[in-house]
Formats: C-alpha cells, sequence, structure tokens
C-alpha cells in the first residue's frame, strides 16, 4: 500500500506560480506512474500531468509550457511546479500514484488563483 501526501496549495493571482510536493510512502522508483489531477467544481477530475518510472512525461494540453513535473527518487517526492497560472487552473489537485496495477490517491490541496 502506498500512501500519499500533498503540500503546497493556496492562493495566488493570474500570471504567479505555485510548486506542489507529493510525498509518497513506498520509495517512487518502484512506483510504475505517478501523477497529478484536478477537479474544479462541477467538473470531472482530469489528468493534469503524469511521470512514469522511466521518466516519461505526459501533460494535458491547457498546461503544456507552462507546469513541469518531475521526480526526486532520494526523496520520494513528486513535484508539479505550476507557472503562469490562470483562473482556469482553480481546482482541488490530486496526487495519484499507480503500484503494482493498484491506483492510490492523495487527500487532495486547493489551487486557487484569482483574476
Amino acid at each position: 500500500q502506498v500512501q500519499l501526501v500533498e503540500s503546497g496549495g493556496g492562493l495566488v493571482q493570474a500570471g504567479g506560480s505555485l510548486t506542489l510536493s507529493c510525498a509518497a510512502s513506498a520509495r517512487i522508483f518502484s512506483i510504475d506512474v505517478m501523477g497529478w489531477y484536478r477537479q474544479a467544481p462541477g467538473k470531472q477530475r482530469e489528468l493534469v500531468a503524469a511521470i512514469t518510472r522511466g521518466d516519461t512525461t505526459n501533460y494535458a494540453d491547457s498546461v503544456k509550457g507552462r507546469f513541469t513535473i518531475s521526480r526526486d527518487n532520494a526523496k520520494s517526492t513528486v513535484i508539479l511546479k505550476m507557472n503562469s497560472l490562470e483562473p482556469e487552473d482553480t481546482a482541488v489537485y490530486y496526487c495519484k500514484a499507480v503500484h503494482r496495477g493498484l491506483p492510490y490517491w492523495g487527500q487532495g490541496t486547493q489551487v486557487t488563483v484569482s483574476s
């Protein structure tokens, strides 16, 4: 079983930056895929960015060029750097890990971007 704890959310003005961190209880080099999802009020949860064990990354079109996902294996942490934030990025951001075929979710962290 993998436990995930997110941190780094908050309130920021449009054009600003935030960095989200996801600390995993397991060594992330053994986790197949880790990613960030978000869910805005009234909308479905959507993929924001993901990174595989082989460091292949995938981004939603809406965040390409603005967000960067990376992993620190020594700290068992996945980081999402978010630049040029827009009000449309406002959502609860969730960390997800897929380990041995099973999905694990964090509790979520709120990101609010004011215009």
